[in-house]
């Protein structure tokens, strides 16, 4: 490892292959590498969230889910290992239900939007959920443990209540709330239950 790290560019992948950490070599398209490039893009946009300010409760979560994610891309580097434990979903599983008790219900659907950071913290939402969707292909054509799949589908959850919960953090003076679809259809159902409340007389 220390060889490879100290060697960056090594040509070795000019034929358009790449090596495993098995030592295997595969195609840079194969479903393997596409998977870990998509773990890795995630990892790499939650460092961009943690650029922004962000209350410091949700900066280390985040701190510890890059790592998780870490071993999660060497768990797919090296077919035939287990890295991510079952304890790291069960982890996402609790913060979930934690930050959601402390959030309205929803009635409505909502944009990706509000404040920067909640927007990015969307952005990492649906990376996750690409990176899911390649490594749920993936394990239709190789033997994968479960925890990958697992830990990326909360994940991705996860991120959709933290991006609710950046909303109203206020921490550059612009939060407040959830940034709701105006849907036409929606807001014409609302209006004929309103109408037929009134005149019901209920």
């Amino acid at each position: 490892m220390a060889n490879r790290l100290s060697q960056i560019a090594t040509r070795t992948g000019d034929d358009g292959t790449t090596g495993l950490g098995d030592g295997t070599r595969v195609p840079k398209d194969h479903l393997r590498v596409q998977s870990m490039g998509d773990v890795d893009e995630l990892n790499s946009q939650i460092g961009v969230l943690l650029a922004e300010p962000l209350p410091e409760d949700v900066r280390e979560l985040l701190v510890v889910i890059q790592h998780e994610l870490f071993n999660l891309g060497g768990e797919l580097c090296m077919p035939g290992y287990s890295l991510l434990k079952e304890a790291a979903v069960l982890q996402l599983d609790q913060a979930l239900a934690d930050y959601n008790a402390t959030l309205p219900r929803l009635a409505e659907f909502i944009l990706p939007a509000g404040t920067r950071s909640a927007a990015l913290a969307h952005v990492c939402r649906t990376v996750a959920r690409r990176a899911e969707r390649a490594v749920v292909t993936l394990a239709q054509q190789e033997t994968l443990n479960t925890a990958p799949r697992h830990y990326l589908n909360r994940l991705s959850d996860l991120l959709f209540v933290l991006a609710r919960v950046l909303n109203r953090a206020n921490l550059d003076g612009k939060g407040g709330d959830d940034v709701y679809w105006k849907s036409e259809r929606l807001a014409q159902y609302a209006a004929e239950q309103a109408s037929d409340k009134d005149e019901s007389g209920a």
